[in-house]
């Protein structure tokens, strides 16, 4: 009986590799298939925080969260954050906050953002000034490392607890999400330095980001989407603050989105420098700044409406004011108000003066999750691959 014929053939190995190169250049998940991510893993300031500073040092009242949750749900906003958009499209459950003690899962993840949490440690800490004493060191180091080790010894143990653990291989497989920066540039804009001052802060800032990634990389971690920071000059709490700034055309603070700028093109040269240390990572920098950029530029093609005036507020062309803010009481000719929010956040950006709308959430989400304002442009649900791996991956013989 005759051997089975083996057809075997050579491609010239540059003609292949530009092949694939075409290929993926045109679409850049070509030949990929979905993640299966079974869990996320986030790292934060409030623009993802679902309940961290909520349970632990101040609690937000409604009517934050009236949109969707109808009462108070942790999250800076009328409603979901793009993390919870995220979550929702893998199918997951939305993230519960490791600081939360009462009624969380952790099955598929866990959520250390904390509102008002920096990279670096900041000069001033809730109550004294402002900031969360979770800065990114501490997410990882005394929340993160110690979530992973205890959450394995519950689940050994078995019993009910167990069951709301991750498993211990969700911890390589899972999507490790970050996004935060924003209030390191509000620190010093606050604490009145000058825009050269914050500047050259910025590249110790990302320096200290990338230190964590590399932790986090070491403990296992091996898909990572990168939020940029989105245009702090555009934020009403900034536009009140500092009214003299120059605006651009559009009603923004140019100087202050410059320095945003600026620290996310110091942000990008960092991710291509992990991806050269970081070899088995699959890392992903995801451009929120210019989705969210043109919510100001060109608010009506995308229904919303008065897109530097805040919802929820009190006082001024912006209707924001440093001294009550959403869901506060203010005394008015000897009357009390209380700071509730517009009559239709579902065409509003801004929801209290810093933060956005769940609705602005969602149109963020909507754009950024199909990898058009990514490097590399992959989308969400394949951000486990390195397509930078991919296409230098060639061989010259195929059978």
């Amino acid at each position: 009986m005759k051997s089975p014929t083996i057809l075997k053939f050579t491609i010239s190995l540059p003609f292949f590799c530009m092949l694939l190169l075409f290929a993926s250049t045109v679409n850049p998940v070509f030949g990929l298939k979905r993640c299966n991510f079974p869990a996320i893993f986030n790292f934060g300031d409030s623009n993802s925080d679902t309940g961290g500073l909520s349970a632990s040092l101040i609690i937000i009242p409604p009517p934050y969260g009236e949109t969707y949750f109808h009462k108070p749900a942790g999250r800076a906003s009328d409603g979901r954050l793009m993390i919870d958009f995220m979550a929702k499209s893998l199918g997951l459950p939305y993230l519960s906050a490791y600081l939360d003690s009462l009624g969380t899962n952790f099955s598929h993840g866990a959520n250390f953002a904390t509102s008002a949490s920096t990279i670096r440690l900041p000069t001033n800490i809730i109550p004294a000034g402002g900031f969360s004493p979770f800065y990114l060191d501490i997410q990882y180091s005394q929340q993160f490392v110690q979530f992973k080790s205890r959450s394995q010894m519950i689940k050994k143990k078995g019993g009910i607890f167990a069951t709301l653990m991750p498993k211990g291989d969700y911890f390589s497989k899972a999507l490790y999400t970050f996004d935060i920066g924003q209030n390191d540039l509000g620190e010093g804009f606050f604490g009145n330095m000058t825009i050269e001052e914050i500047n050259a802060s910025i590249p110790d800032i990302v320096n200290k980001f990338s230190i964590n990634v590399k932790k986090i990389y070491n403990l296992g971690a091996r898909s990572f989407w990168i939020h940029n920071t989105g245009p702090i000059g555009c934020l009403p709490y900034i536009l009140a603050n500092f009214p003299s700034v120059q605006r651009d055309s559009y009603g923004c603070a140019k100087s202050y989105n410059d320095v945003a700028q600026y620290f996310n093109h110091n942000l990008k040269e960092a991710i291509v420098q992990l991806r050269k240390d970081l070899p088995l990572a699959a890392i992903t920098y995801v451009d929120v700044y210019s989705v969210k950029y043109s919510l100001f530029t060109k608010p009506k093609e995308y229904g919303f409406e008065l897109p530097l005036v805040a919802c929820c507020g009190y006082g001024g062309m912006y209707n924001y004011s440093s001294s009550v803010g959403c869901g506060g009481t203010i005394t008015v000719n000897g009357s009390q108000i209380f700071v509730g929010s517009c009559e239709r956040p579902s065409v509003r950006v801004n929801w209290d003066g810093i933060h956005y709308t769940e609705a602005a959430n969602k149109f963020v989400f909507d754009q950024i999750s199909t990898g058009a304002f990514s490097d590399p442009p992959i989308p969400l649900k394949m951000a486990c691959h390195n397509i930078y791996i991919h296409r230098h991956s060639c061989t010259s013989t195929y059978i």
